[in-house]
């Protein structure tokens, strides 16, 4: 079974290593509307998110608050999750999971006051586990997809991985805009989503395209590009890392266009298991309202990707 990463930029010993493509060989993987404009497509023109924005940014609608569901059916729940990938999920020393894929399936039993289980797998064996009653949920940063919603079924997203301009920290500015970035040179990773996005809309910009995320990273902290552009995870990672060296800082808004950046992550469920899916998101919400995912978040990723 094979997984298609989101970019290029995502090295595993950091633990960004998002699924946004999907799974073949047997896993071929809604998201609910951004409360933010999506992007190129609607607009014709980029617009990141600006002004005042939370540490963890609600990916559900506060007018369409969901109602508590009947959880009278539910006396256990049997998350299953990955072995190795941090900080979403990873054994401690002494083998048990941990990360905040899995810290956050505790929290939401908690929420809705239901014993549950939490069980580590190789990634390759979790539909198949899923589909043979293994367990019901999955919680393993399977991305939303038109193909992983042909085979699973899916909570709204609580999260998504957005694309962020990353500059040296005396040429940040407080909005990104085309017309800012004229004549700017923008490392980008070749081929990716992110060199198209930018090719589509910020055409005056000067495009350095690299083989790499981590050479597209290299080359701002040289000085030898202005910006980089890409995915804001593996960003806020290097941005807090000791490989930047305390050179950069993030510039300007996220953009979440889910045309070029995904729909983004949920958790699964076996299709047509309505019950859970629906109690998930009652309790997914809550955790939002309540600030926990915010606080959650921070656990793990201090410099915010969004």
């Amino acid at each position: 079974m094979q997984r298609t990463y989101f970019s290029t930029s995502l090295p595993r010993n950091k633990g960004v290593r998002l699924i946004l493509t999907g799974l073949l060989a047997g896993l071929v993987a809604g998201a609910l509307a951004p409360p933010w404009p999506e992007t190129a497509m609607a607009q014709g023109r980029p617009t990141a998110q600006t002004g005042p924005i939370s540490a963890y940014p609600g990916f559900w609608d506060p007018r369409r608050r969901p109602e508590r569901p009947d959880l009278s059916r539910l006396t256990l729940i049997r998350f299953l999750t990955e072995t190795d990938y941090p900080p979403f999920n990873y054994a401690r020393p002494d083998g048990n999971p941990t990360g905040f894929n899995v810290d956050l399936a505790r929290a939401l039993c908690d929420e809705m006051k239901i014993q549950c289980t939490i069980q580590m797998r190789r990634f390759d064996t979790l539909v198949p586990a899923l589909a043979a009653n293994r367990g019901d949920a999955l919680i393993a940063s399977i991305a939303v997809t038109p193909a992983t919603r042909k085979i699973l079924d899916f909570t709204d997203p609580y999260y998504r991985v957005p694309a962020r301009f990353v500059a040296r920290r005396d040429g940040a500015l407080g909005e990104v805009r085309p017309e800012f970035l004229e004549g700017k040179k923008v490392a980008v990773v070749a081929g990716s989503a992110h060199e198209a996005y930018l090719k589509l809309l910020f055409t005056e910009a000067e495009l350095r395209p690299y083989p790499s995320a981590q050479a597209a990273r290299d080359a701002l902290r040289r000085a030898e590009a202005d910006y980089v552009f890409g995915d804001a995870i593996a960003l806020s990672f290097w941005i807090n890392g000791t490989e930047s060296a305390g050179c950069c800082s993030f510039t300007g808004g996220p953009f979440f266009d889910s045309h070029f950046f995904g729909e983004g992550v949920g958790i699964a469920v076996r299709r047509g298991n309505d019950t859970l899916r629906q109690a998930l998101n009652w309790a997914l919400f809550r955790l939002w309202e309540k600030g926990q995912l915010t606080d959650l978040w921070l656990r793990y990723f201090p410099v915010s990707p969004f």
